[in-house]
């Protein structure tokens, strides 16, 4: 639509989490740092919370996507799954032989022997699981009896849980207290600051291809960030159409008047987004009142 118009190879505001477009930076980049190391240690639970849009999904991908040779990854993006559907969902992924006629204890003895098996190839076996928040609690008991397969050296499968703050309500249950206690480490994605928002929109436009002209007049990220709460889902969203809004009039960079215009067609948007757009809905007749003003003042100047 417009990535010719502004010089981009693609949209730089999808909602599809390409690895692309991760932004190593402020806390997303603590986080995958944090979950880097954990991993090397080699033991526990890990949990990564983040509120609905703040990039637990791109963050996810990412983690695999760096993962080296010397792991096996076994990723779960949908966990609303009995306790053998959840075995089973690993046994194909870590390249287990099961089939969907094979009884319980039998899936969970196939497991086992290939774990131990890509342990001897010191293979260490990663669980991602996205969206833990909605796990049954039988699943989840289920995961935790897993997480019990062992060596004498060290764990066969370390677990991963990416979640919605909701996944905390979940396991501060008493009957969960067992899993809560062997969670090593927590990490917490936060939303961007303002200072973070530009570097955010600067970085997105790079890696579409963009020239680096800054194509986002400080006001208009200073109202994409108010307008968002700095949580990135919405500003992709409020960015994409604010680019659109700018194409359309066939105007050069964005301004808080494309922002605004983003946010009047965006219910979804932060309260304060909606009455600073509310605020540029009551200005534009007057905007345009004086640019009509301004027009025939200069049409008559140029007749006299």
């Amino acid at each position: 639509m417009y990535e010719r118009y502004f010089q981009l190879r693609e949209k730089p505001f999808s909602l599809t989490p390409d690895t692309q477009f991760f932004f190593n930076r402020q806390s997303h980049r603590g986080v995958l740092n944090t979950l880097t190391v954990a991993l090397q240690q080699r033991e526990g639970f890990i949990k990564v919370v983040g509120e609905v849009g703040t990039g637990k999904t791109l963050l996810c991908r990412k983690l695999l996507a760096g993962l080296g040779e010397g792991y096996q990854a076994a990723y779960i993006p949908n966990p609303y799954l009995t306790p053998e559907e959840l075995r089973f969902l690993l046994a194909e992924e870590i390249g287990a032989d099961v089939n969907a006629d094979m009884p319980g204890p039998q899936v969970l003895s196939n497991i086992t022997r290939r774990l131990v098996d890509l342990a001897a190839d010191d293979k260490q076996v990663v669980m991602v699981i996205d969206e833990a928040q909605a796990m049954p609690r039988d699943t989840i008991e289920a995961l935790r009896l897993l997480s019990n397969l062992e060596t004498e050296k060290r764990k066969l499968l370390q677990v991963v849980l990416f979640g919605q703050p909701e996944l905390d309500s979940l396991l501060n249950r008493k009957d969960l207290r067992q899993l809560k206690q062997r969670i090593i480490f927590s990490e917490y994605l936060t939303p961007f600051d303002k200072k973070g928002v530009r570097h955010y929109i600067n970085h997105r436009l790079t890696s579409a291809g963009h020239p680096g002209a800054k194509l986002f007049t400080r006001s208009a990220i200073g109202l994409l960030y108010r307008a968002s709460g700095g949580v990135p889902r919405p500003i992709n969203v409020l960015a994409h159409k604010a680019m659109i809004a700018c194409y359309g009039r066939g105007d050069r960079r964005i301004t808080s008047y494309h922002i605004a215009r983003a946010i009047q067609d965006t219910p979804e948007s932060k309260r304060i987004g909606k009455l600073l757009a509310l605020r540029w809905h009551l200005l534009w007749p007057l905007v345009g009142a004086l640019s009509l003003a301004g027009t025939l003042v200069y049409a008559q100047g140029g007749a006299i």
